[in-house]
């Protein structure tokens, strides 16, 4: 047992040596084309947002880019989200697109392919109703388009983090940067694993070409990862991760546990719809890599291993994590997190594995609606 212990907690540690001198070597973007001209369309999914949506609208409104259209897609929404939206259309160039209430295991897909099929932009950009954007967002996406050729962008996403959200929001914010950081790596070496729908960016023609979200419309999630993974094989070395501080998109963390789960069971529901084989075996390998520390301790416990043999398992597992983790939330501008870093470390094995176990199972809330 010891033996297999140290040999998980020594595959961590390269692992996690790979994260760290990856994400070291990536460049941040500096545009050399400071006036870009490429078109977009801003795609912006909702449903009952009227409480975030003008915060986004005049984010949107503040845009130095000035070559972009918006469309709401508004999903049967009984608030004043459509109101709302039709008030900023007199500053710039939106459409609010009504959707039927008509039941669809995927609702968010629907709207962002209706959206689609309206938007006259050369690049579709997608983000959330709950989400803020700096003034430079824009510029930044249609520059490294320009300078890159990339035909899909994912670029970094964080939460709002307010002081006083609480431990839980920042326990939230450190586990989001982990996954943010990861997928930026694995897409720096050529192997996209994750991205996130809050902050991505693709040309219209490749969404057309590779058939949009044909073959995986009947789940519910998977709007960003299945369409970058469709990406990924037609055109390979075509996705690219945007690492700029200007193009960083905040959103809010999860204020309950209930609606926090319900999120995780969404995003857990996709990965064994995954058809790349190599995609399940990262998963099942992170699965298990995360798990390894509560086993060392219930070996421990049992006294199959000694305490020293524990211990190093753990340092393996949390010192170059650390490192890897604090470097991303610098980048994110989440440096007050940090000192909660080792908090989250202890808790993500638990953490980890009861939604690696639980949150497989079929079946979650997601806006009001009960979904498969």
């Amino acid at each position: 047992m010891s033996v297999f212990l140290l040999l998980l907690a020594g595959i961590y540690l390269v692992a996690c040596l790979v994260l760290v001198v990856t994400w070291w070597r990536m460049p941040v973007f500096q545009p050399k084309i400071t006036q870009p001209s490429t078109s977009l369309t801003v795609i912006v999914p909702v449903r009952n947002e009227a409480k975030n949506l003008p915060h986004l609208l005049a984010d949107l409104n503040a845009q130095t880019y000035p070559h972009f259209e918006v469309i709401i897609a508004d999903d049967a929404s009984s608030d004043d989200t459509v109101a709302l939206a039709r008030a900023f259309s007199a500053n710039f160039k939106l459409q609010v697109l009504s959707l039927s209430d008509e039941p669809s295991s995927s609702p968010k897909k629907r709207a962002i392919h209706q959206a689609i099929q309206r938007a006259t932009g050369t690049l579709i950009v997608t983000t959330d109703g709950d989400c803020r954007v700096g003034s430079e967002w824009l510029c930044t996406l249609a520059s490294f388009y320009e300078e890159t050729g990339a035909k899909l962008i994912s670029a970094p996403v964080t939460f709002t983090n307010r002081g006083e959200d609480g431990i839980f929001a920042t326990l939230q914010t450190i586990e989001f940067a982990s996954l943010i950081g990861s997928g930026a790596v694995t897409m720096a070496l050529n192997r996209p694993s994750m991205c996130n729908g809050a902050n991505l960016c693709y040309e219209k023609t490749v969404f057309e070409a590779v058939g949009g979200f044909a073959g995986n419309e009947h789940l519910a999630s998977g709007d960003d990862e299945f369409l970058m993974h469709k990406v990924a094989t037609r055109f390979p070395g075509s996705v690219q991760f945007l690492k700029n501080k200007s193009a960083i998109v905040r959103t809010e963390a999860h204020r309950s546990f209930r609606s926090f789960y319900q999120q995780r069971r969404r995003w857990a529901s996709k990965w064994r719809h995954y058809r790349d084989a190599r995609v399940g075996v990262l998963a099942v390998t992170v699965f298990v890599l995360n798990a390894a520390p509560l086993l060392g301790l219930f070996s421990w416990a049992m006294g199959w291993i000694s305490g020293t043999v524990f211990l190093v398992q753990l340092l393996f597992k949390f010192a170059l994590e650390a490192v890897f983790l604090a470097q991303v939330l610098r980048f994110l501008k989440q440096q007050k997190t940090l000192r909660f870093l080792p908090l989250m470390q202890v808790l993500y094995p638990f953490y980890s594995t009861f939604f690696g176990l639980v949150a497989q199972g079929k079946g979650y809330v997601w806006k009001g609606r009960r979904l498969q």
